[in-house]
C-alpha cells in the first residue's frame, strides 16, 4: 500500500512541476476566433517577446505562441503554432517594421490554413 502511494505522489508532484513550467504569466485576453473565408486586419505587438506554451499529448511536443493582436479595439491573444507557416512570415514581416496584417483563415480543425492577404 505504501509504495502505491508513494508512486501516486511521485507523479503528482511531477505533473505539479510541470503546470508551474507551463504556467501563463501574461495578462488574460480572449482569444482571436477566426472564420473560414472571412479577412480580418489585425495589428500586431511586437513590443515584447511572444509568450510561449507546450502542448505535450501523446508524446508529441506542439509549441504555440501567444501573440497580441488589436482587432479594432479589441485586445485579444492568437495562439498560434511556430510549425505554421505563417508564424514565419509574421516573424520575418515584424522584424521588417511590419505591424498591420491581414489574415484570412481556409479551412477548419485540422485543415486550417492562415494566408497573408496582400495588397
Amino acid at each position: 500500500m505504501e509504495e502505491t502511494e508513494t508512486q501516486n505522489t511521485d507523479w503528482l508532484k511531477k505533473e505539479a512541476d510541470e503546470l508551474k513550467e507551463n504556467a501563463f504569466d501574461g495578462e488574460r485576453k480572449p482569444a482571436l476566433k477566426l472564420e473560414e473565408n472571412k479577412m480580418v486586419t489585425m495589428t500586431i505587438d511586437f513590443s515584447i517577446p511572444f509568450q510561449r506554451w507546450e502542448d505535450k499529448e501523446d508524446d508529441k511536443l506542439t509549441i504555440k505562441k501567444i501573440i497580441p493582436v488589436k482587432v479594432g479595439e479589441v485586445e485579444l491573444v492568437w495562439w498560434l503554432n511556430v510549425k505554421n507557416p505563417i508564424y514565419g512570415e509574421i516573424i520575418k514581416k515584424g522584424s521588417e517594421g511590419q505591424t498591420i496584417f491581414k489574415v484570412m483563415q481556409t479551412g477548419t480543425a485540422k485543415k486550417t490554413k492562415y494566408n497573408l492577404v496582400e495588397e
